[in-house]
């Protein structure tokens, strides 16, 4: 099984997949290429790299996998990939004042996953680094570690009764979803302008505690009533997000001021509110 995490080096985003069954990193040679050379055209300046290496009869390009990772458009395209070994190895034929501190920082990534694997509090301690260096509050981090600790439980449920990740997952999601906050995944990302960002991550404080809600409370009803199939899951995640809906339509009513809005948390740290999310904080219409 392989798992796809995005890593940070000097901010700029490096894809990786971690194989579970190898032990091993596999990471993306373009972003790597991007990293150290600030190259405008990465891919052209590896296809350059890849006749040169084969030319010097090094098995170095030959030896490097594909494997499929997200691309900027939020599509999966295979993409060359090489393991920490090979990269070290790849990183010698690109001349770049870069290089040492992104060897450092390679072989710091490689051990960093070998010691969560030990230790699981230690992915948690790191993600809270990440989203502080993304500039987000402490608050809201603490609120964001919950969530993702509650989704998990409630994916390993999911698991427990034979259901598949993927487009499973993703129409049970979008459920409880469009159950409590009355949009779909894809309407709330438009209501914040997003695209291929993570809808989570882009949530105000309330609305993760909601959207937390609506998962617990579906995976607590699932435990409770056992369902059989991909059906009976489908009936369990639309009452888990209604225990939330309910929340919501109270706390509407107590403030006056809608939960689901254009505002994204790192906007709000900012300073910066879009125009549409003041009018829905206001409960205004569109």
């Amino acid at each position: 099984m392989k798992k796809e995490a995005i890593k940070l080096f000097e901010e700029k985003q490096v894809r990786t997949l971690w194989d579970e069954e190898k032990e091993r990193w596999y990471i993306s040679i373009v972003d790597v290429i991007a990293v150290l050379t600030n190259s405008t055209n990465p891919r052209k300046y590896w296809s350059v790299m890849k006749t040169r290496l084969k030319a010097e009869g090094s098995q170095l390009a030959t030896n490097c996998s594909q494997l499929k990772m997200k691309s900027a458009d939020g599509k999966f395209y295979l993409t060359d990939v090489a393991d920490t070994e090979q990269l070290f190895r790849l990183i010698q034929s690109i001349p770049s004042p870069k290089a040492e501190p992104f060897k450092l920082w390679l072989a710091q990534v490689a051990s960093e996953r070998l010691d969560e694997m030990q230790d699981p509090e230690l992915s948690i301690d790191r993600a809270l680094e990440q989203y502080l260096k993304l500039g987000y509050s402490e608050n809201w981090i603490n609120q964001r570690l919950k969530s993702i600790e509650i989704r998990k439980e409630l994916t390993d449920e999911w698991k427990k009764r034979g259901l598949k990740e993927g487009v499973q997952f993703a129409t049970l999601t979008d459920i409880i979803t469009k159950a409590w906050s009355e949009k779909s995944t894809k309407e709330y990302k438009v209501l914040k302008g997003l695209k291929k960002e993570n809808l989570r991550d882009n949530m105000t404080n309330t609305e993760l505690i909601l959207n937390m809600l609506a998962e617990a409370s579906t995976k607590d009803i699932s435990v409770a009533v056992n369902p059989k199939d991909f059906e009976e899951s489908k009936k369990v995640a639309k009452q888990g997000g209604n225990v939330a809906k309910v929340a919501r339509l109270e706390l509407e009513a107590k403030t006056g001021k809608k939960v689901v809005t254009a505002i994204n948390a790192k906007d709000t740290l900012l300073g910066v509110r879009k125009k549409d999310g003041l009018n829905h904080e206001k409960g205004e219409k569109e």
